[in-house]
């Protein structure tokens, strides 16, 4: 009888041991893709960055010389022509920050994927400890 129970304890080490190794191997493979996750959307900011700074400055150079250009131009109106260009730059500066908020703006949650899995994991442990019926 003594080595029955030591052969029942020898193998519920080794299904704890099997367990273990699952679950850690799930915990890895979840962090890899958290890393991967993290990395796209260091990289998507990064972009954004570089995509308004370079916006800024080419359209600030460009309309600083376009107004000096037409100013010279047009010296007699000068008050008429600095006025109007004055409202196009404004509207135009609010149609840049509208689209610039469209384009930073994401309608999936951050990490959405590496959530998905851990809810599928937790299911999984469930179903697998009695606790929810199986999915049809």
């Amino acid at each position: 009888m003594g080595d029955m129970q030591g052969g029942e304890n020898s193998g519920l080490f080794a299904a704890l041991k099997n367990i273990s190794a699952t679950l850690l191997a799930s915990g890895k493979t979840r962090l890899e893709l958290l890393g991967n996750e993290i990395e796209e959307e260091k990289l998507r900011a990064i972009q954004l960055v570089l995509m308004a700074q370079g916006m800024v400055f080419c359209f600030g150079v460009g309309a600083v010389l376009a107004v000096v250009l037409l100013a010279e131009l047009f010296w007699d109106n000068r008050f008429l022509l600095l006025g109007t260009l004055v409202g196009f730059f404004l509207i135009l500066g609010g149609v840049f920050y509208t689209m610039f908020k469209r384009a930073t703006h994401r309608p999936e949650r951050v990490f959405a994927a590496s959530i998905a899995e851990l809810q599928e994991d937790i299911r999984q442990l469930k179903e697998a400890a009695g606790h929810e019926p199986p999915a049809h």
